[in-house]
């Protein structure tokens, strides 16, 4: 894939969930293709797989900030740190996700799945907003095809994407509450939710050229597929990764869609692998958009 890669020299990326997996291979290859990668960690010793993975050689082209993505102060506290490094950055890649096997809030009272799935995202493309425009850059969205069906096991019947109704949300905290609480469904809205406050983004930042996608990079067999198996088929899990893609295809695909020269200028679609395909259409409705950004943006003013 290294190869495939153009020479992005004097490049900046912001990747997230670089620390392991998918998020590891991308950076890693960004690196190896002369690009500097700037990335946030909670965990030092998981970033020094990363710097170990990249070689003593390569140390002066990662920059490791530490915070926690689902914490709103870290995450502001990392923007200001990036931006005031970096005057551009040409690519930032939104991969740091989780799927949560319970109910469990945030430091700033929203559940994990809105906190780490959908406003680590949102805030970077929000905060590192001066940097992002000056370096016309490509953001990523690695997003995952649930959000057009939440049913685990899909023999009949038509999709289910999940729910998104705003309509009486006055507070990112008041989604996915303990009643009535469905894991997978949690996690599956918070995907949507990228991708819809993603749609919403591109108007903006457009006249600068920047650009804003979406990737479903496959079925990957990381740690958050392994959660999402249910649990009448656990006892088959090694069979079922055997099937699925590996890290290195799923870091390919965003790969793609980060640096692919023939796809300049391309912004507001979703990618299904390497395939422009469709996201529900309450991701598309204008109101619904607005109202979550004005969300969103509530979240981050506090």
């Amino acid at each position: 894939m290294t190869a495939a890669i153009p020479d992005l020299r004097h490049h900046t990326a912001v990747v997230t969930g670089a620390t392991g997996g998918m998020g590891q291979i991308i950076a890693a290859t960004l690196i190896n293709a002369g690009v500097h990668v700037v990335t946030v960690a909670r965990d030092s010793a998981r970033a020094d797989t990363l710097r170990a993975r990249i070689g003593v050689d390569n140390e002066h082209r990662l920059d490791v900030i530490a915070g926690d993505l689902s914490r709103r102060e870290d995450l502001l506290t990392a923007a200001r740190i990036i931006e005031d490094r970096y005057e551009q950055i040409h690519i930032l890649v939104n991969n740091a996700g989780a799927h949560f096997p319970d109910h469990r809030m945030s430091s700033d009272g929203v559940e994990m799945h809105v906190a780490l799935d959908y406003l680590a995202a949102y805030g970077l493309m929000t905060h590192l907003d001066a940097s992002l425009r000056r370096g016309r850059a490509r953001i990523v969205n690695v997003a995952s095809d649930t959000l057009n069906d939440t049913r685990r096991i899909k023999l009949a019947g038509k999709p289910r994407p999940p729910s998104l109704d705003l309509t009486h949300i006055n507070d990112l905290a008041d989604l996915n509450p303990r009643t009535g609480f469905v894991p997978f469904e949690a996690y599956t809205r918070a995907k949507l939710m990228t991708v819809t406050a993603g749609y919403a983004l591109t108007r903006s930042f457009a006249p600068d050229g920047v650009t804003v996608n979406a990737v479903h990079p496959g079925i990957v067999a990381t740690g958050i597929v392994d959660d999402l198996i249910p649990r009448s088929l656990r006892p088959f899990g090694t069979l079922i990764r055997r099937a699925m893609l590996t890290p290195a295809d799923g870091a390919a695909t965003a790969l793609r869609i980060a640096t692919d020269p023939r796809l300049a200028g391309v912004t507001g679609r979703y990618f299904n692998q390497g395939s422009v395909a469709v996201t529900p259409p309450i991701s598309h409705d204008a109101a619904v958009q607005r109202k979550l950004l004005t969300l969103s943006e509530a979240h981050f003013a506090r």
